[in-house]
């Protein structure tokens, strides 16, 4: 395999696992700065308290963009990786 393919693929591979991250960390980002700010304002400093709420939203975000998840692996996986194994 040529080097620069090789590094394509990674290239490839790299972005579509940023892609696939972003909205779960985006949650998490979300309710982390919520649940801070909450935190901060109430004076309550429970643990508990910071993690179940991104628990949920991570959750949540995970199985609402399942699918845009899986069509994106898929069609790398297809489009980029099959043809490699493939020889073409």
């Amino acid at each position: 395999m040529d080097e620069l393919i090789f590094f394509d693929t990674l290239r490839q591979g790299l972005w579509i696992s940023t892609l696939i991250s972003a909205p779960i960390l985006g949650a998490a980002l979300v309710a982390g700065v919520g649940v801070g700010l909450f935190q901060a304002l109430t004076s309550i400093q429970e643990m508990s308290l910071t993690f179940v709420p991104k628990l949920l939203a991570i959750v949540a975000v995970f199985w609402v963009s399942m699918s845009f998840m899986t069509a994106t692996l898929t069609s790398f996986f297809h489009d980029e990786i099959l043809p490699l194994i493939a020889g073409g």
